[in-house]
């Protein structure tokens, strides 16, 4: 009696881990846009990514070190996964677990791009890695790859 309680304790157990794992909402751009223009007095990094760009996989460090290092300070990382919705389970999941990411995650399922790049940045070819660091008086967009070095010293601007 005692091994078939532990064997369904751990069973429990495992369904309950399992489903604490990376759960990653999906948005259209109506649903995403609130994120762009929030009017408080934090910051936030808004970093377009996929994990099929190598660049953008190759950053991602810099993103966490900084949601990491600047989290008392009211600075908010969101990582906007452009990956296809297809892929979600069998690849965007398993990627954010893998690397452990503990940043906001989004997927933008949202294949009117052409509608919605330039509402992001006028300046925005749709090209990725992108950036966004902005608060209520601030917006700056890059669309580049970043070292940590260089991400933390572009918040910093917006820090003043």
């Amino acid at each position: 009696m005692a091994k078939i309680k532990i064997s369904i304790t751990c069973i429990l157990l495992f369904f309950t881990f399992s489903f604490l794992k990376a759960q990653v909402p999906i948005l259209d751009f109506e649903g995403l846009s609130p994120y762009l223009s929030k009017q408080n007095d934090s910051i936030y990094v808004v970093n377009f990514w996929a994990t099929w760009c190598v660049p953008c996989v190759k950053e991602l460090p810099a993103f966490e070190k900084l949601n990491e290092e600047y989290k008392e300070k009211k600075v908010k990382v969101l990582l906007v996964s452009l990956d296809f919705e297809k892929y979600y389970n069998s690849k965007l999941l398993p990627f954010i677990d893998e690397k452990n990411i503990q940043s906001d995650v989004i997927l933008l399922n949202d294949p009117r791009s052409n509608s919605w790049i330039d509402k992001v940045s006028p300046e925005w070819s749709g090209a990725i890695p992108a950036t966004i660091i902005y608060n209520k008086k601030k917006r700056t967009f890059y669309e580049q790859s970043f070292s940590y070095e260089k991400l933390e010293k572009e918040l910093r601007k917006h820090l003043k």
